[in-house]
């Protein structure tokens, strides 16, 4: 479903990425641990189709949702409108189903501004999973978030990946995360980071 050999990732003459790869299976959710500025976010953009200048391959899904450590909103839209400008084939009943998964129902035309911190995480987890998606990535997006936040969005992360049976790639520096996601942790290390995984009975 998803595989990755990255031979090699620089910043001008600075190489940030070694061999680093993967293979995941359908639904399997596996969480990149590491240090801050290892590189954990860089392979994730590669995983993702954003960054192309590398030196290897991916094979990865059609569907894929991207979850960034900010909520990346518009404040010029309203929610349904920051939702269904990135899910153009999506209905709006779609959206207000989505918005009611996490705990927004009641705020459809209200603003980004408008919202609390919290409150614009869990719309930025809505857009994430509004449409059926193959491979979900999270880039740190819990970062930041007092306790008890954290724990809420976790659950709700977590609830959504079983309803959608999307997998996962997570990068974090907490493995509590790892945990209540229920996914494989593997650790980037070394200087350049290096990263191997698959299917254990592979």
């Amino acid at each position: 479903m998803l595989e990755v050999n990255v031979l090699n990732k620089t910043f001008g003459d600075q190489q940030i990425l070694g061999s680093c790869r993967l293979r995941l299976q359908a639904g399997e959710r596996l969480s990149i641990l590491g240090p801050s500025g290892i590189g954990k976010s860089t392979l994730l953009r590669i995983i993702a189709g954003l960054d192309a200048d590398y030196a290897g391959d991916v094979s990865r899904p059609e569907g894929i949702a991207y979850m960034f450590q900010g909520p990346n909103l518009l404040d010029w839209r309203n929610c349904y409108q920051n939702l269904l400008i990135f899910h153009p084939h999506a209905s709006q009943k779609d959206a207000q189903t989505a918005l009611e998964q996490v705990g927004l129902g009641d705020k459809g035309v209200s603003y980004p501004r408008q919202l609390s911190l919290g409150q614009q995480r869990r719309l930025a987890l809505a857009r994430t999973f509004l449409s059926q998606t193959d491979l979900v990535l999270l880039d740190e997006p819990f970062t930041s978030l007092d306790p008890k936040l954290k724990g809420e969005m976790l659950e709700l992360t977590r609830n959504l990946l079983n309803q959608s049976g999307a997998a996962l790639v997570h990068v974090t520096h907490d493995a509590v995360e790892v945990d209540i996601l229920g996914s494989q942790a593997v650790e980037m290390c070394g200087n350049p980071a290096t990263l191997h995984y698959q299917v254990a009975d592979e």
